[in-house]
């Protein structure tokens, strides 16, 4: 049995790694291999093993048309395309806690009636109200339960696409969000009378307003967000200085609703009601205290995870207790190994999706661990050697996985786990959910979070407390895996230590190396921004770093993690073209995480940018240097432009040329007319055979003498899909299209590559190559 589920669950798996959802007459052969199940069962090895294969391969075809039929179903509730950037008036329910930032509330809405005549029926959206331009204070206008009617604008779910990025339209599909868009305030949106509430509206409601008690009852408190976070899963109410020690610490796990918070919590609800169970006789003979205690845990999971919101981590946990309990309910011990197993299969029947998500691998890998070391034993070690044992086996069976998944592994997480397991999960956990009856607890558990967090923001900031490692090859990540189950087998088997060799192609990873004279050119898509990783044989460079959010930034999100992914762990230099916030507002985070050597720069003088940020100094004509074999060049501006106080921002970017004698790539950032006309005039312009758009194809930039002098033969236009801008504009495709120019977009095509070689330049597009069934076709916007 567990040969056939596994082959379901990864047939299942095997679904999610395609380009496109397989025709429906592939169906017509389930009932051929299905044949396998009428084969007699037979005495000679080869024929059993030949009919237990047919019968594995018939269940791998079941998951795999299972997962198949679910997506189709998912997709068609889809904004279909053409109706896009229309009015749609929607009546629905705010189903979950609204997040306010800078701009407005964003918030999911789940859709009960279209009244738009013709327009699609969506289960549920993603809106944002922004804020009116003319306020000062901000209040909140949306609240969690709350009926609306809406005119909204929207698309299809959209995300950047990078090598090893996070998948946006992927989380929005598991959580079926069918589109995305922003409320239009005429006509005014209208807040609906109560009438009977929904369940979810109801539980939102509820979710509201208990995280409203918590930050009344704890005001100003530092770690209010943490308590809220763990009490309703408001997991964006933790400040992001906060958040980013967790992370340093690898205890980020803990401080959101987690599988290890609502298994404890299910833990020790078991425990006290069969304890209390054993001291009543009379129930105890209806109802054995052991099943008492099971299905007071699974009570106790399901009343968690509602109250965090029933978010798809919780959800997977939850299903995962319901099958452990249901195989421990019986007098008979089941195998553990068979239990994982067995709930592995139920998460995926349910939730196809759930192999896409971090959490799905590290919470089952966390438990196969624990189970490995800790059943089957023939010697049980003391409770403390028992704690380090299966602290050691989790952190060195996920190890392999956090490099495979975030390039990188906290190396203090297991003292900080240590340490912060037993303290969230045994005591501020419980009392912050205590609180919910008891609001003065919730002062306690805060008390006890400032401790813990005083602590962790210390160990995170210690130069060693993170190490990172380019990204491994999937083949790397499982020969360090099995390594991994050779050292944590019993004692006493031979060479454990040998599993260290295996681990070698991971922690060395071969890269893939530039030659001297040649360089690598990745435009990585960042939305509406820009930002281009340069390399050489031994040098990087970056150039620009994407724009800020209301609470994060392209340089966290995107740029870093990209960086990281591909081997550069320190910045030979970075170059900020100038003070636009789609092209400097990373900066900050990229030179916080990252070594960096010098900073050129078009930014003002006194900008808040530069504070406190060494060897920086402007950009200007004339300047250049050479890193193995490669020239970079700075074109423009010129020295004295930077005293011209009617000069326009986009004017100040920082042109630079990178040639190897034989191909070169100009980029001239945001530069507008006067900018080309100023690198027309100065004579050093000369066809190229990559042109980065001048301010992401605005038909301020690329004037027709402009594209007539460079001549490129590739041309990059870097912009967020169905971006307000208009960006490229026609008439600026249209130039580049009469000189037979190639036209790339990184809304279409994500991460674009250039290669520079000594006889050709080579493209390529990661979206195109590695797109996934439900990643639409954006070529045409």
């Amino acid at each position: 049995m567990r040969l056939n589920l596994i082959a379901f669950c990864l047939g299942i798996w095997l679904l999610q790694q395609q380009a496109t959802l397989p025709p429906v007459r592939w169906l017509w052969l389930l009932p051929l291999l299905m044949s396998v199940l009428w084969l007699p069962a037979a005495s000679r090895r080869l024929a059993e093993f030949a009919r237990r294969l047919g019968v594995a391969l018939l269940c791998a075809a079941l998951g795999f048309a299972w997962a198949a039929w679910r997506a189709d179903a998912r997709l068609a509730e889809r904004l279909p395309m053409h109706w896009q950037g229309v009015d749609i008036e929607l009546v629905g329910v705010i189903a979950d806690l609204p997040h306010a930032n800078a701009r407005g509330e964003r918030f999911v809405f789940d859709v009960e009636q279209v009244l738009t005549p013709n327009a699609p029926l969506m289960q549920r959206v993603q809106l944002t109200r922004y804020w009116p331009r003319e306020a000062a204070h901000f209040e909140p206008r949306m609240r969690a339960g709350e009926r609306w009617q809406l005119t909204v604008r929207m698309k299809m779910p959209y995300g950047t696409s990078n090598p090893h990025g996070f998948d946006l339209e992927a989380w929005m599909l598991e959580r079926r969000i069918n589109a995305s868009g922003y409320v239009r305030e005429t006509p005014t949106p209208q807040k609906i009378a109560a009438q009977a509430p929904t369940h979810t509206a109801w539980i939102a409601a509820t979710r509201a307003v208990v995280r409203e008690r918590i930050f009344a009852t704890l005001n100003a408190a530092p770690y209010a967000g943490v308590i809220a976070a763990l009490v309703v899963g408001d997991q964006r109410s933790i400040p992001h200085d906060q958040w980013r020690a967790f992370t340093r610490t690898g205890v980020n796990h803990l401080l959101s609703i987690s599988g290890l918070h609502v298994t404890m919590i299910a833990a020790l609800a078991g425990w006290l009601v069969a304890s209390v169970w054993r001291r009543l006789p009379r129930h105890a003979e209806r109802l054995p205290a052991r099943q008492a205690g099971l299905a007071a845990a699974a009570l106790a999971a399901l009343g968690y995870a509602l109250l965090a919101g029933f978010q798809v981590p919780a959800q997977r946990t939850l299903f995962m207790l319901i099958v452990l309990a249901l195989a421990f309910w019986g007098r008979r011990e089941p195998r553990p190994f068979t239990a994982l197993i067995v709930a592995l299969f139920a998460v995926l029947l349910i939730d196809p999706w759930a192999v896409l998500s971090a959490g799905f691998w590290l919470s089952f890998g966390a438990i196969a661990a624990i189970l490995w070391v800790s059943f089957g034993r023939i010697t049980l070690p003391n409770k403390l050697r028992g704690w380090v044992t299966v602290q050691g086996a989790v952190t060195l069976a996920l190890a392999p996985v956090l490099l495979l998944l975030f390039q990188q592994v906290s190396l203090i997480s297991p003292l900080a786990n240590a340490v912060a397991i037993p303290l969230v999960s045994w005591l501020i956990t419980p009392l912050a959910l205590l609180g919910v009856l008891i609001p003065p607890l919730w002062h306690a558990a805060a008390w006890l979070m400032a401790w813990l967090g005083a602590g962790l923001s210390w160990a995170s900031s210690l130069p060693l407390a993170v190490t990172s490692l380019p990204a491994p090859d999937a083949w790397a990540t499982m020969l360090a895996l099995t390594g991994t189950v050779w050292m944590l087998l019993p004692r006493g088997f031979p060479l454990r230590l040998l599993g260290l060799l295996l681990w070698l192609p991971l922690l060395f990873p071969l890269r893939d190396a530039i030659a001297p004279d040649h360089f690598r050119a990745d435009v990585i898509d960042v939305g509406q921004g820009t930002a281009v990783l340069i390399r050489t044989a031994n040098r990087a460079l970056l150039y620009d770093t994407g724009a800020a959010f209301a609470d994060s930034d392209s340089g966290e999100r995107i740029v870093v993690p990209f960086l990281r992914a591909s081997g550069v762990g320190a910045l030979s230099g970075l170059i900020v073209t100038h003070d636009d916030n789609d092209h400097s507002g990373g900066m900050r985070s990229v030179l916080r995480d990252l070594p960096t050597g010098w900073l050129l720069h078009g930014l003002p003088a006194a900008s808040p940018l530069l504070e406190g940020v060494p060897a920086a100094r402007h950009c200007m004509r004339g300047q250049r240097w050479t890193w193995d074999g490669v020239l970079f060049e700075i074109l423009n501006p010129v020295s004295t432009a930077y005293a011209e106080t009617e000069r326009r921002d986009n004017d100040y970017s920082c042109v630079l040329r990178v040639s190897n004698g034989r191909h070169s790539l100009l980029l001239t950032g945001d530069g507008e007319r006067r900018t080309e006309l100023e690198l027309l005039e100065s004579g050093q312009l000369a066809p190229v055979r990559v042109l980065l758009a001048g301010h992401h194809g605005s038909l301020t930039s690329s004037i027709a003498e402009f594209v007539a002098a460079t001549q490129p033969e590739w041309v990059v236009f870097t912009q967020g899909y169905r971006n307000r801008y208009g960006h490229p504009h026609p008439q600026v495709e249209a130039r580049f299209r009469g000189i037979d120019a190639r036209l790339l977009r990184s809304d279409s095509g994500g991460m674009i590559r250039f290669d520079f070689g000594e006889a050709r330049v080579e493209a390529s597009q990661y979206r195109p190559v590695h797109r996934r069934y439900w990643q639409a076709d954006f070529s045409q916007p």
